[in-house]
């Protein structure tokens, strides 16, 4: 009975979390966003403030802020705004890799179109590990590098945002009919299956005996 009530419970707690995650989130920019406007339109318009209009504040001002970034010689000024951030010896190790990794999926950036998932396969070893390829060529590595047809191969890690990055043989991977997307989501939850059923077990998917 007890094992039964914890198996209801954390059932529960897995189908509660996500959802109660996002609206965290959502609460918390929604709030900043309505504190922010208070501040900054509600001394203008006075009582024909509508709440709300913190999020038509947050989402016009980003939008201005891409329109702006899209602009011809902005780049530079955003470099000297950006000098404080990429010059502190700790700051400057979070804010290059939050800024790389918001690069990587920028819309201006091809390159997650020429990445392929791939799965890594070490000689004599039955062992898969998905990766994704990053560089196809070694050529243009600082001396050092094992030269020859050689990949770089990103291995996320699960549960965390992190990873490794290895050179192998180009015959060592085999690309895999997944996309960039769903390959570092299912990484980041360490591929767990939905499904509790061993394969010719007889029974439905994701429904458990009673």
């Amino acid at each position: 009975m007890t094992k039964q009530l914890s198996q209801y419970f954390f059932r529960g707690l897995i189908t509660a979390l996500p959802l109660g995650l996002t609206v965290y989130f959502l609460y918390i920019f929604l709030r900043w966003t309505e504190t922010l406007a208070m501040q900054l339109i509600r001394p203008f318009i006075g009582e024909f403030y509508v709440p709300g209009m913190g999020l038509l504040l947050g989402i016009t001002g980003i939008f201005l802020l891409g329109v702006l970034m899209s602009q011809r010689g902005v780049g530079r000024l955003l470099t000297l705004v950006e000098l404080p951030f990429t010059n502190l010896p700790v700051v400057k190790s979070i804010y290059s890799s939050l800024k790389d990794f918001a690069d990587y999926f920028s819309p201006k950036n091809n390159q997650t179109a020429k990445q392929t998932v791939v799965a890594l396969r070490l000689p004599g070893l039955d062992l898969e590990v998905v990766g994704l390829i990053t560089r196809q060529n070694v050529d243009d590595l600082p001396g050092g590098f094992l030269q020859g047809d050689r990949v770089a191969v990103y291995l996320p890690m699960g549960y965390m945002i992190g990873g490794y990055t290895v050179f192998v043989p180009r015959d060592w991977v085999q690309p895999i009919d997944v996309s960039v997307e769903e390959a570092m989501r299912a990484s980041m939850f360490a591929w767990m299956s939905t499904s509790t059923n061993p394969p010719g077990s007889g029974e439905t998917p994701g429904r458990t005996r009673p």
